[in-house]
């Protein structure tokens, strides 16, 4: 099955996967359960996949590491992007090879490790499709505001409009607002000490903005911009960002994206790079350049690690022009062959630093790694495709979230002591229901 990507004037990420919803009805069978039932290989002599743990979740024999001969999946190429559900087996004659891998594409949960997916997901897991959105623009900086009770969350595109879901009320609403004075793109966000920290993407004359750095007090709608500049040069995009709770530095990366999506006005003046910036004196210091689209950033809940996604395979042949050629299908700037890899460092010289960078993931399984976080246990979540994946901190795969949707970023509410995230992206917001708990926000 594969899915065609929206192709948007935004800054982040291009691919992007519209799947068709999933989930049933409230009160109907859920449609996994259904196709085993009815399957007439109701117990699959290649036992590649099985319903294991709760209604919705599969799991994976051996991370599937021996698949029978032959398959295939088609690599993304700039129009078309796959999942698993899309490995094929037929020899060729019609002969099909597997007898269990369609589960794959009914699965809310697939998972890969039994005993941590159990522990993953508790008992009553569920993936639910919240709300319809525009399925031609990309969304990012979910960020949740404990007291609150509500996440903001932006659109990539030329729009001032921002939009909040509030969860005091049930079912959840969904609106709009408008930051005092605006901010043009807000492409990450983190909750941080009453504020919302914004990496802001957009360069606008008209909008009187550069990328930068800015927060938005939650309570009254009022921004204020902290950086717009690297001693007089413009940064071309500020991606994303985190806050150390401690030392209330803000690490944020710079890739190319905005010039070449046109939400830049300023071609690229700096490398691409990640960078940390003390609010309290207006240093700008950067920690790594090695990466050629730095995308999402996240710590450790014990501050020893930094994580950050490479995502140089989508826009990797256009860091200046966006007239330069494609890899893949001219203007859709997909390479299938470049990084889309997260990377850990080690936190040192008192938060100041970091150093060892080491690849944990690449990630096949989606597009590229957008948004990343850490959850409590230290294990890590990051969006790509039409799903979220969750790894342990050396990068074994315990187990994917899968929807009908493109997700480009996800935080974690408190409901539940923090056992509840939701997920922005192309054509929908969606809510995962789990045993896994995020950070608090602080």
């Amino acid at each position: 099955m594969k899915h065609i990507v929206a192709l948007t004037l935004n800054a982040a990420l291009v691919l992007g996967v519209v799947v068709m919803q999933r989930r049933d009805e409230p009160g109907q069978e859920h449609p996994l359960i259904d196709s085993f039932r009815h399957s007439s290989n109701t117990a699959p002599k290649d036992g590649l996949i099985r319903q294991c743990i709760a209604p919705g979740v599969v799991c994976v024999d051996k991370h599937a590491a021996n698949l029978p001969y032959p398959f295939w999946r088609d690599s993304p190429n700039g129009t078309y992007t796959t999942n698993l559900a899309d490995i094929e087996f037929n020899d060729g004659r019609g002969e099909t090879k597997s007898t269990s891998w369609e589960h794959v594409d009914q699965a809310d949960f697939v998972v890969f490790d039994e005993e941590r997916g159990r522990k993953l997901l508790g008992k009553n897991p569920s993936v639910d499709f919240v709300f319809p959105f525009n399925p031609g623009a990309l969304h990012e900086a979910p960020t949740f505001v404990p007291g609150l009770n509500k996440i903001f969350f932006s659109e990539l595109s030329p729009m001032l409009e921002q939009f909040v879901i509030d969860l005091n009320v049930n079912p959840p609403t969904l609106s709009e607002f408008r930051a005092d004075p605006p901010i043009y793109v807000p492409n990450g966000g983190f909750y941080h000490d009453g504020l919302i920290y914004y990496s802001v993407a957009g360069s606008s004359h008209e909008h009187k903005q550069r990328p930068g750095i800015v927060t938005l007090d939650p309570r009254t709608n009022k921004s204020s911009t902290l950086l717009n500049n690297y001693y007089g040069l413009t940064f071309t995009d500020c991606d994303d960002l985190i806050v150390d709770p401690v030392t209330g530095y803000v690490w944020f990366t710079v890739p190319y994206y905005s010039w070449w999506l046109e939400v830049a006005d300023i071609p690229p003046q700096l490398k691409s790079a990640t960078y940390r910036f003390d609010p309290a004196t207006g240093s700008t210091v950067v920690v790594n350049d090695e990466m050629r689209s730095p995308n999402g950033i996240a710590m450790s809940p014990d501050r020893r690690h930094v994580y950050i996604s490479d995502t140089e395979a989508a826009g990797l042949s256009a860091p200046i022009s966006i007239d330069l050629p494609s890899p893949g299908v001219a203007g859709l700037l997909y390479n299938t062959t470049g990084k889309r890899t997260i990377y850990k460092f080690d936190l040192i010289d008192h938060g100041h630093a970091i150093a060892n960078k080491r690849p944990i993931h690449y990630d096949a399984i989606g597009t590229v790694p957008d948004g990343l976080k850490v959850a409590r246990n230290g294990w890590v979540v990051t969006a790509s495709g039409n799903g979220l994946s969750v790894m342990d901190e050396y990068g074994d795969m315990i187990a994917r979230v899968q929807t009908n949707f493109t997700v480009n970023n996800f935080v974690w509410s408190d409901a539940d002591d923090y056992r509840e995230v939701w997920m922005v992206g192309q054509g929908g917001v969606g809510r995962v229901r789990w045993d896994l708990q995020g950070q608090k926000a602080v």
